[in-house]
């Protein structure tokens, strides 16, 4: 039997910026932010992370400080996925010394490869991470739908132990459930899928809401676990408009925004991408009010 690296609501959480680098200062308070509001991971240098941005050393720097900030108070799971096969493993070594309990893995994007080639990827770099290893299946961003089939066939590697599931189609991940059965766990990717994704077996589920609301974000996988499931779907519902503001430009514009908002760090993202459009800015943090946030 694998091991679940978490269950319930792991933080995808941002990367704050200066114009020199990363700020550590802010970064290390909003993990602190995040612990002891009851979130049960956190998941670093991903896609709100903006992983893809970091270089190569920032990237071991980023995973090595939330290592000794989280101090095994919960699951760190470090973002080491690339384009480029050669450069994940790479990724994957330098997090599992740098001291992440699992690495996240998203399906390569750009060069949009065949299902056969997502099984020999992602097995080449299990073969050579020394710590369990979720994938990440996001078609929006990168184009490429890893099929229900494929992760049936990876499911079947020691290390390959669950999958961030951002397809957005409650069908597929159906499938993806009787496939793989106990075998692989489901966390749902996308935030106003949470409840259903739990309901068809999932673990819970990697969020960007939880960067400003952990409590609630983890309490919604926590009533659903406790068997109150009417009481998990309604506060879904609850933060469910806010849910889609986030993503009303692309991820992590409006979270860094938002995360600026409530005093961690700057509202500075690494181009392509650009702040917040300033009525869309404005709109989020009349919302981040009416849930009794001080921003």
């Amino acid at each position: 039997m694998k091991k679940t690296v978490f269950t319930g609501a792991a933080s995808a959480i941002i990367t704050p910026f200066t114009a020199d680098g990363v700020d550590y200062d802010a970064f290390g308070r909003l993990i602190d932010f995040q612990i002891e509001n009851g979130i049960n991971a956190i998941v670093a240098a991903g896609t709100t992370g903006e992983g893809s941005t970091l270089t190569d050393r920032e990237h071991e720097d980023v995973i090595a400080f939330c290592a000794k900030r989280i101090a095994g108070r919960v699951p760190l799971v470090a973002g080491t996925g690339s384009n480029d096969t050669a450069h994940a493993i790479e990724r994957t070594k330098t997090a599992c010394g740098a001291g992440a309990d699992a690495v996240l893995l998203v399906t390569p994007y750009y060069n949009k490869t065949t299902q056969r080639g997502l099984i020999a990827s992602f097995t080449a770099i299990a073969n050579e991470s020394s710590v369990p290893c979720i994938l990440y299946n996001v078609p929006s961003r990168t184009g490429m739908n890893m099929l229900p089939e494929t992760l049936a066939e990876l499911a079947k590697h020691e290390r390959i132990t669950g999958v961030k599931e951002a397809c957005g189609n409650l069908s597929q991940i159906a499938k993806e459930r009787l496939l793989c059965g106990d075998s692989l766990d489901i966390y749902s990717g996308c935030d106003d899928q949470v409840v259903p994704t739990m309901s068809l077996g999932g673990k819970g589920l990697i969020s960007v809401v939880a960067n400003i609301l952990p409590a609630e974000t983890a309490e919604i996988c926590a009533r659903f676990f406790r068997g109150d499931v009417q009481g998990a779907a309604e506060l879904q519902l609850k933060l469910l408009q806010l849910m889609n503001q986030l993503m009303i430009e692309t991820n992590p514009i409006p979270a860094k925004a938002a995360c600026a908002a409530m005093g961690f760090g700057e509202n500075r993202v690494r181009l392509p991408l650009v702040p917040m459009e300033e009525g869309n800015r404005l709109k989020l943090l009349e919302m981040m009010r009416e849930m009794g946030l001080r921003v």
